[in-house]
Parts: C-alpha cells; sequence; structure tokens
C-alpha cells in the first residue's frame, strides 16, 4: 500500500479508509459485493467476527493493537494482491447462508440464489424429490436448495476433487449429512441411470475473450470453474446433449451461461429457451423442461462440437 493506516482507531476509521483506497487503487468488484463500501464494510467486519448488519454506534469502537495489525494486512492484501475478501476472510454468503471457500472454488454469487429463496416458483410442476447441483463448487446452490426443499435427497457433482472437498465441509458446516451427498464426475459422467426432478448448474461458461479480459481478481479463482472453450459452452454442450436422460418426465433444466447466453442463442436457434428475469440484478440462465430436453435432444448431440 502506499499510505499507512497507523492513525486509524475505529472501525468506522477502516471502513472509510478502505472505501477511500478501494477506490483509488481501483479494485474490482464483483465477489458478493458491487461497490467499495460494501466490500470494505464486509472484509473490516467480517475479519474481526462482527456481523455485516451491527449497530451503527459499534463503528467508533476502538480497536486493539493485535486487532489493528490483522486489519491493516488483510486490507494489504486486498489491495496489492487483489484477493477477493471472501478468500481472505474464509467465507461467502450465499442465499443468507454461510459457507467456506478458499481459492479452489469460485466465490458463490449466482443470481440463481433468488431463484432457490423464491423455491423456483412459479416454474416447477412439483417440489422435487431429488435435486442434482451440476458443477457445484463449494456446494451453495444444491446446500440453499436443501434448505428451501427438506425432503429433497440434493447430489453435489463436480470434477474438482479439491472443489468437492470443499462442498462436503459445507454439507458437515450445515449438518445435512443425510441427505446432500457428493459425486465426483466430468459431467453427468459420474451419475450413470440416475434421474432428478430439478437439475441446476453454474457451470464454466465464460467465452475465450472475456476470460483474457478479467480483472485481477478473477485470476484467484480456479480458471476450470471460469473458462470453457471458446465460445465458453463446451460442457453446456454436453450437459444439453445428455441432460433428457437424467431428467424425470416433469423435471426441470436450469443453467447459468452469462454472457454467454449470446452463443447459446446462436448455435440453438430452433430451441424455445426461457431466459429468466432477475429481480437484483443478473442475466444469462435459462431454463428448459425436460420435454424439451427430449425433443432437442438429437439436435443438441449434433452440435456437439459446436
Amino acid at each position: 500500500m502506499t499510505a499507512s493506516p497507523s492513525r486509524l482507531r475505529t472501525l468506522r476509521d477502516y471502513i472509510r479508509w478502505a472505501v477511500s483506497r478501494f477506490h483509488t487503487e481501483r479494485l474490482f468488484f464483483g465477489h458478493g459485493t458491487d461497490n467499495a463500501w460494501d466490500d470494505a464494510r464486509q472484509l473490516v467486519l467480517g475479519a474481526l467476527h462482527l456481523p455485516y448488519e451491527i449497530a451503527d454506534s459499534y463503528l467508533d469502537c476502538r480497536l486493539e493493537d493485535d486487532e489493528r495489525e490483522h486489519l491493516t494486512e488483510l486490507l494489504r492484501r486486498r489491495i496489492e494482491e487483489r484477493i477477493p475478501t471472501a478468500y481472505l476472510l474464509g467465507q461467502a454468503w450465499f442465499c443468507g447462508l454461510p459457507f467456506i471457500v478458499d481459492e479452489r472454488v469460485l466465490v458463490p454469487r449466482s443470481p440463481i440464489a433468488e431463484l432457490i429463496e423464491q423455491q423456483f416458483r412459479p416454474w416447477l410442476a412439483q417440489e422435487p424429490a431429488r435435486i442434482l447441483d451440476l458443477c457445484t463448487g463449494s456446494g451453495c446452490i444444491g446446500i440453499a436448495c436443501a434448505y428451501e426443499f427438506m425432503d429433497a435427497e440434493v447430489v453435489l457433482a463436480d470434477l474438482s476433487f479439491d472443489a468437492l472437498e470443499i462442498a462436503n465441509r459445507n454439507i458437515e458446516h450445515h449438518g445435512l449429512e443425510e441427505r446432500v451427498y457428493t459425486v465426483q464426475g466430468d459431467g453427468f459422467d459420474g451419475l450413470p441411470g440416475q434421474r432428478f426432478d430439478l437439475i441446476v448448474s453454474n457451470p464454466p461458461y465464460v467465452d475465450a475473450e472475456d476470460f483474457a479480459d478479467m480483472p485481477p481478481e478473477f485470476g484467484h479463482e480456479p480458471a476450470l470453474g471460469l473458462a470453457c472453450g471458446e465460445d465458453g459452452l463446451d460442457l453446456v454442450r454436453r450437459m444439453l446433449a445428455e441432460a433428457a436422460d437424467h431428467l424425470t418426465d416433469k423435471g426441470t433444466l436450469i443453467v447459468e451461461v452469462g454472457n454467454s447466453q449470446v452463443h447459446v442463442q446462436a448455435l440453438y436457434p430452433e430451441v424455445d429457451f426461457t431466459w429468466l428475469e432477475f429481480s437484483r440484478g443478473g442475466h444469462g440462465v435459462f431454463l428448459l423442461a425436460a420435454s424439451q430436453c427430449r425433443e432437442h435432444q438429437a439436435l443438441f448431440r449434433s452440435r456437439l462440437k459446436g
């Protein structure tokens, strides 16, 4: 850092200073927050194990020397190394729930959270008995679904053993071992013959151009969870080609593709995707019913190689 916060004394001092430095250093905000104030508040309060919604009067509490040293080091790393705040804290929030995270998994931030909180209304024909979170990473989507659908069995699938280690820690952290479990495999490969009422996926989907232009903060996330070929659809193509074989008759497939929505629409102009809308921001999430996956399966298979 070009300046030392040695004269800072209170929580409010540190948050104010951090906001100023974050703006000056042009940090990127997109890993659970979208502005300097929220990022700074999350980092300062989280580092001291204080709730984000702490009463304003507590912000004027003076810090002990060891607390100030700890905050100074975290702020230095956030500014100089561009490490996302969630990694510095080892924790991220999704659907109002805490999740263990580190650089083996993406920081949870999917707009699918909004759908989960609404129990996917009005899109599900019935409450799902079996749910698959494909490309689960930290397990946040599937675990959040388990909270909303208390009787559902939830499978968290991922190619990465490292990611599944974190997902298993989160299953244990939330006490869901009896009905949430992990499966390792590439796409559906680890799930032969299994069918689900709901398949939700936030797979790697960043195309080559976007991946090359990403801010430094994204360099701390696993590339395996972000980039997926020239148009970002290498895995999505396979998922679409195989989804019909893993959905129940009234099942639903929901997939996030972000900016690669344009590539999906260009590749499959014949398919009537439902593109979902979000009141809190976000885009590029499509829905297909099991009947649509069956109807277009031959088409999806024919375009596996793009």
